[in-house]
């Protein structure tokens, strides 16, 4: 990419590859490690630089808040169109949205998001809600998710609640037997059921961002 020197262009790699699949940003420190880079202070510095060129957008109050920017061009850089099911909550749980059949619409994805063999899988809802805005998914933003139905701790994921038939995006954590769903936001306390009542329906591999 243009602009950039060999160690940025490493470290903006990273994160994207980072993001696409934990579901949020490394911390430099785990950027540090991962890329065997001297010190934090030197990821901080080139972090700096890929912000002051356009490339990504921070949070300094917020750990991990790395915001990859440029998405609006996806359709110069290329991608996949994927369906969108409609709508799902960033706060308590909504009506479930409909499936594939009877996608509302499509939007277009940025291969460096997904690559072109994994996008078979990957769907996409629109946020509506705020208890997510720590990990940087804010109301009228796009998650990309791919259809699986297990999930490690921590992994973002829509979480069906059987017994109400309504999903919500949320942090997942398996707490013997229950399941606790996480917010990120500090406003906002974690919802609790039991393991037996949720169902996950798929696991967050990235955001596309609204601009309006």
């Amino acid at each position: 990419m243009s602009g950039l020197s060999q160690r940025q262009q490493r470290i903006l790699d990273h994160i994207k590859a980072f993001r696409h699949t934990n579901g949020y940003a490394p911390a430099i420190r785990d950027i540090q490690r991962e890329l065997n880079i001297s010190s934090t202070s030197v990821v901080a510095y080139n972090l700096r630089a890929l912000e002051s060129k356009g490339f990504i957008r921070r949070d300094g109050n917020i750990s991990r808040a790395i915001e990859i920017l440029g998405l609006e061009e996806v359709t110069e850089l290329g991608g996949q169109r994927v369906p969108l099911l409609g709508v799902i909550a960033a706060g308590q749980p909504i009506p479930v949205p409909g499936d594939a059949t009877d996608a509302e619409d499509t939007v277009l994805v940025p291969e460096e998001i997904a690559g072109a063999e994994k996008l078979k899988d990957v769907y996409a809802l629109r946020v509506k809600g705020y208890s997510m805005v720590d990990a940087l998914i804010a109301d009228g933003d796009v998650v990309l998710l791919r259809y699986q139905e297990t999930a490690e701790n921590g992994q973002m994921v829509a979480a069906r609640i059987r017994d109400e038939n309504e999903v919500t995006l949320k942090r997942i954590y398996w707490e013997g037997n229950q399941v606790r769903l996480q917010p990120a936001n500090v406003t906002m306390a974690a919802m609790y059921y039991p393991a037996a009542n949720v169902e996950i329906q798929g696991r967050v591999v990235g955001v596309i961002r609204s601009i309006i």
